[in-house]
This record gives C-alpha cells, structure tokens and sequence, in this order.
C-alpha cells in the first residue's frame, strides 16, 4: 500500500467525516458511490465511532500491519504455501507468529492434528489480552454474540490502542470505534499477506525476516510509551533483564518464563516496598 496509498485512503476517511458526507455516505463531490471503507462500516451502531476507530488505525497502525504481513506473504510462498491458504490464515488467525508455526510445520510435512494445537498454544497470549478487553468494550445493551465476533478481531496493535484509547469514550462508542480499528488494520494485513505473496521474488530473506519482526517491535514501543506506572516499568525492565538467561537454559520457552519471572518479580518489589498503589 505504502505512504501514498495511506494518504489516499486517509483522505478519504476525512472526506467522509464532513457533516455533507454523513447522509447517504456521500462524499464532498456530491455523488453517491460512497466510501468504500466507510460502507463496511455502516452496519455498525456507533457509526462515528468506527470512522473514528478507522481513521485511527489509518496511517502508521495499518502500516506497521501491512508491512509485516507483506514479511509472511513471501515467507509463505517461500514454504510452498498457497496463496489462498496464506490468505485465509490471515483471515482466520491474523496473528504472524502462529501463521509462521502453520507455514514451517506445512513446510516440513506437518499433520493438521499437530499444526492446530501448535497454532493455537502460539496464540495462547491473546487469551488474557481478550479477558481484559471484552469488559472494557462492553456496554449496557450490548450482545454477547458481538463480543464473541470482536474476540476473533483481538490483535496485539488493537489491544495496546483500546486500553489506552476506549477509557476515554462514551461506553456505547468503544465496540465500534475498536471495530473500526481492527477491521481497517486487517484489511491492511490481507492486501499485505497478497501483496508479499506475489511479489516475493523481489525481498532479500532477511527483509522478509525483518519486516515480520516489525510488527511486535511496534507493539514494544507502544507499550513503553505508555508506561505510567512505577510496575508496569519494573516488569518490563525486570523481564528484559531475565529473557538472557531464560533463553540459555531453554530458548523455546525463554518469552513466557521471562515474562512470567520478571513480572512475578516486580509485584513483589512493589508490594514488599508498600507502593501497590504506584
């Protein structure tokens, strides 16, 4: 997609947020095809809101999105993978590091008895990210059938944007404008998991390693800036500080221990200190 691609469709998003835009989806010309984006978001209750969440996600978000699946796209034609199973791997897991435990095992030959439970204790992460976000995302009235569709939109980006993003809207808005997010940063992730697919001839393979680490180096840095509290610092530095020797004594295991550890580590720091409330 790229910056000028960005730029189009960001211009878009705000051509559609003129008061003349809202009836009809019209855009400032006048005429009546509408906004693409903003028609996949039309079903929605909280409108605003999800041209809000899509705007958002708009620019550097999609981006980050786009680029490290355009990585997994060419590291899946690498493996032999199809292009429609790259594409529904995108579609049904979107999470890179359990679509690259689907591509090698299918590489070397893997059953689909083992790869899914692969994939899914891969993906185990996002279980306490989807129990801390549904309460936030939930208001009065809502349908649980909707929060069940949303979990299937939990992402790493979209987690660290809606907990620092949705306190601060009204209840009603925070489904919409988080679907609004997500849906505009998984369409960047499918257009990115096509376009590195057919274009993979044209990566060196370190660039297709780096541009799938690009996305969790985004989340870090997103993270650390949002640290405000005292232990939410001392379980990141403590963490980082452990991962070395975790992953001298086991490297398959080393993330989840190391983050375990270091965050066990600072509750305790904090609570014997007597600063819970830091």
């Amino acid at each position: 997609m790229g910056a000028q691609g960005c730029a189009m469709i960001a211009g878009r998003l705000r051509c559609c947020q003129r008061r003349d835009a809202i009836p009809g989806l019209r855009c400032g010309r006048g005429d009546r095809y509408g906004c693409g984006a903003m028609r996949m978001l039309a079903w929605l209750p909280g409108e605003d809101a999800a041209r809000e969440g899509a705007g958002d996600a708009v620019g550097v978000a999609a981006a980050v999105m786009f680029a490290g699946f355009l990585g997994f796209g060419a590291l899946a034609a690498d493996t032999g993978l199809s292009v429609g199973a790259a594409l529904f791997s995108t579609v049904a897991i979107w999470a890179l590091p359990g679509q690259l435990v689907l591509a090698e095992m299918s590489a070397a030959g893997a059953t689909w008895v083992a790869i899914l439970p692969a994939v899914m204790l891969v993906n185990a992460r996002f279980l306490p990210m989807t129990v801390s976000l549904m309460p936030l995302l939930r208001a009065p009235g809502t349908r649980r059938v909707h929060l069940y569709l949303t979990a299937q939109l939990v992402a790493m980006t979209g987690w660290a944007v809606a907990m620092r993003r949705c306190p601060e809207l009204k209840p009603e808005d925070r489904l919409p404008y988080y679907l609004g997010f997500a849906i505009a940063c998984w369409f960047a992730s499918l257009v990115g998991t096509g376009a590195g697919y057919y274009f993979a001839h044209a990566f060196p393979p370190l660039l297709k390693l780096g541009l799938v680490f690009l996305s969790p180096l985004y989340f870090f840095v997103m993270l650390a800036c949002e640290v405000r509290q005292r232990a939410w610092l001392l379980a990141m530095a403590a963490g980082a500080l452990l991962a070395p020797g975790f992953h001298l004594v086991s490297p398959e295991w080393s993330i989840l221990t190391s983050g375990l550890a270091g965050g066990t580590l600072a509750f305790l720091v904090i609570r014997a200190s007597g600063a819970g409330d830091a």
